[in-house]
């Protein structure tokens, strides 16, 4: 049976608030994410962002507030997010082939001690395809550049067939080409899946999102699609505090 409730709402946070011993990293926050959003989050390093991811993951217990995901306790659907970290715990220099890397997106009770079946491997190609690296399979992915990389690692994300996905900082420490291939890739996928990214590149970012949140302790909703097809056009870099007056003519 396939979960959605009727609105299309995949993801429900009702008044949210987190500490970290004394300090107030997270309050009063409350949003709803829905299918095929393209939601960016945003704010100031130490604002409560990768907090907020960790507590939808279920990395991090839940203290006060509610999260539901398709209407129902989220720990029951975590596993409907696939997980791009900042960190991806791979040593590229480690000899292991593109196909391998996308493989171990399977989950820890599917993952096999002798080798994966021929339907699993396909599985594996066809996630490929969709972040255009399927040609690059048999290749190390110590030999491919950062951008290259990081499709992979969407790519293993995919395997579970997940409704939505959730990327870290996922263009850190990659040359604006290689960001405009992620983020085109992203767009792509968007078509028939949920993207929520957590990023810092917001002259990028903001001509892919529909949304984004602000968060800084409190969250602040921007609806994106207010913004200009001029801007969304753009191909050159944007200024920070142009991207700030047009946020605040957003509707919020």
């Amino acid at each position: 049976m396939q979960l959605q409730t009727t609105d299309n709402t995949l993801i429900e946070v009702s008044n949210l608030n987190f500490s970290y011993e004394k300090q107030q990293v997270l309050e009063a926050i409350n949003f709803t994410i829905k299918a095929h959003d393209f939601l960016t989050i945003i704010g100031p390093n130490g604002g409560g962002k990768s907090t907020l991811i960790k507590l939808i993951l279920g990395i991090n217990p839940l203290q006060d507030g509610e999260i539901k995901i398709y209407g129902e306790d989220y720990r029951r659907h975590t596993q409907k997010i696939g997980y791009v970290p900042q960190n991806t715990n791979i040593n590229i220099k480690f000899p292991i082939t593109v196909l391998e890397v996308v493989m171990m997106g399977q989950s820890a009770i599917k993952k096999r001690l002798f080798g994966y079946k021929s339907d699993e491997k396909k599985q594996a190609l066809e996630a490929l395809e969709k972040v255009n690296m399927h040609a690059f399979a048999s290749q190390k992915v110590s030999d491919l550049s950062g951008g290259q990389r990081q499709r992979v690692f969407i790519a293993r994300a995919l395997f579970s067939d997940p409704k939505i996905l959730l990327l870290d900082e996922p263009t850190s420490n990659i040359d604006i080409n290689g960001c405009e291939q992620i983020y085109k890739t992203l767009e792509e996928l968007n078509k028939s899946i949920t993207v929520v990214v957590v990023s810092h590149d917001i002259s990028v970012i903001l001509k892919y999102a529909t949304r984004a949140f602000y968060i800084n302790k409190r969250l602040t909703n921007h609806d994106l699609l207010m913004m200009t097809d001029e801007f969304k056009n753009i191909d050159t870099h944007v200024c920070e505090i142009e991207l700030l007056e047009m946020l605040g003519k957003c509707r919020c």
